[in-house]
């Protein structure tokens, strides 16, 4: 089975579509929250999670869009950003939005989680520390994490020894060995933060028992002028240039 990994859309459709066009043919679609806020074109972007995706769990800002976090929790570019998007959204989208939980146990081997196993919506897995004790807040073999908007890979060895976070680039791919455990974070479609300002997302392959980490370019400048013509926070639209 080959699953496309996805992440952190944040209404950045223009993003979206050179993600669904680079990745090729896949068996599902797995999205790890957060496919709206902070960009210009929500109901385009839940458009197409509704018919691609297999599996979409919520996140922070999918949440908080439509009013089921505090929006007092985000700074005010975002709170602007997100109030914004929940005012465009559809009320079938509205709806679509309201019902996934930010968790989600794929099978026995696979789990997606938008931050983390143990804090769902809301923690950001970035250190080894964390990774250590994340791990014991689950049982499968592979939980695959968003929210952070970085590519990144923590490994759990049979000894107890944690590998990682390593910065997977574009192009690699990565052998999942049986006695690992793992957690991956496929990095953002729509809002990059590691200094690489293209679309990032991941491949699984169950056959070969790898996952692909990929980056594609998209036209910024288009999602930018769609940000700046709907009134959006101007520093939101000029990070997507720096990926950060």
């Amino acid at each position: 089975m080959r699953v496309l990994i996805i992440s952190d859309i944040h209404s950045n459709y223009a993003a979206l579509e050179a993600v669904l066009a680079a990745a090729g043919p896949y068996d599902q679609l797995w999205n790890l929250g957060d496919t709206i806020g902070y960009g210009p074109c929500p109901n385009e972007c839940v458009t197409a999670v509704r018919q691609f995706s297999t599996i979409t769990i919520a996140g922070n800002h999918d949440l908080a869009c439509i009013n089921k976090v505090d929006l007092s929790d985000f700074n005010p570019e975002a709170r602007t950003a997100n109030i914004w998007n929940g005012k465009q959204l559809t009320p079938e989208h509205y709806a679509f939005l309201s019902v996934p939980p930010a968790i989600h146990p794929v099978d026995d081997r696979f789990l997606m989680v938008h931050g983390s196993p143990r804090e769902p919506v809301w923690e950001y897995l970035l250190t080894r520390h964390q990774a250590v004790e994340n791990f014991g807040y689950f049982s499968q073999q592979i939980c695959f994490i968003g929210h952070s908007h970085v590519p990144l890979v923590f490994r759990l060895r049979p000894t107890g020894m944690c590998d990682g976070p390593s910065s997977p680039e574009s192009g690699m791919t990565m052998p999942i060995q049986p006695e690992m455990r793992y957690f991956v974070n496929p990095g953002s479609v729509g809002q990059p933060r590691n200094q690489d300002p293209r679309a990032a997302f991941a491949i699984l392959d169950t056959e070969a028992e790898t996952i692909h980490f990929q980056r594609i370019e998209y036209d910024i400048a288009k999602t930018q002028r769609l940000m700046r013509e709907a009134g959006l926070p101007e520093p939101l639209a000029m990070r997507l240039q720096y990926g950060m």
